[in-house]
């Protein structure tokens, strides 16, 4: 399948390319494996449904002429391995992956399944494509590009807490664009003066561990979102 044609698949997912395809493909049935990266939840399965919705609303019909594979990585970067390796087996023709770690582990698995990535770090600058313009390689897609608002978040919080002396980052030293993040934050924590303390984890039974660790007043959480925080999110808040 051709670049414009899996992005036509996908429809929302890159609204600049060409669409033209879609009508040649609609006799034909498209499988799509969808690597979701948090747990089963009501946030993954509306996202679950936005997309179907989407790549209904341009003719493409799971059970007509679409089969949707939909996983769910539960946050863990061995999940993601299985995943990716199984939609590798599956041969499908198109895969799309939310977040930076299981984008990765895509262009590694393989270079002939189109790809396409949502919700990742700066693509550039972790790897993913040649540019922004002309991706290269068989990856496309969406990056929310974190890093860039990270320092205001930082002035926003001191802002709210003036006494504000310390700051706590946690942060999953296993996905590049989460580390980038927490960079920005500490160089910016830095710059007002606050005393910066790294939870740095890989796992979920890292977590409680790492915030055990803190005490005291004058001290505020950043924690970097990803996969991993998002479905321990409770565990955080508690």
């Amino acid at each position: 399948m051709r670049r414009r044609d899996f992005i036509a698949l996908l429809g929302g997912a890159a609204a600049a390319w060409p669409l033209a395809a879609r009508a040649q493909q609609a006799d034909q049935v498209r499988r799509v494996g969808l690597l979701i990266s948090i747990a089963n939840s009501p946030v993954g399965q509306a996202y679950e449904r936005a997309f179907e919705q989407e790549l209904q609303r341009l003719g493409w019909t799971e059970g007509r002429n679409l089969v949707i594979e939909t996983r769910w990585g539960e946050g863990r970067l061995d999940r993601f391995a299985e995943i990716v390796a199984e939609f590798v087996r599956l041969r499908v023709d198109v895969m799309v992956t939310t977040g930076t770690p299981s984008t990765l582990l895509a262009k590694q698995a393989t270079s002939v399944i189109p790809v396409v990535f949502t919700a990742t770090g700066d693509p550039i600058g972790i790897g993913l494509v040649a540019g922004l313009a002309r991706p290269g390689g068989n990856l496309t897609g969406l990056s929310n590009k974190n890093p860039d608002i990270a320092a205001k978040h930082v002035e926003l919080l001191r802002e709210m807490v003036p006494g504000l002396r310390r700051l706590a980052i946690l942060a999953n030293a296993d996905n590049p664009a989460v580390m980038l993040i927490s960079a920005e934050v500490q160089r910016a924590a830095s710059k007002l003066g606050l005393e910066i303390i790294k939870l740095e984890i890989r796992q979920e039974g890292e977590i409680a561990p790492s915030l055990a660790t803190l005490s005291g007043g004058e001290l505020a959480l950043y924690v970097a979102t990803d996969s991993l925080m998002r479905t321990n999110a409770q565990r955080i808040n508690t």
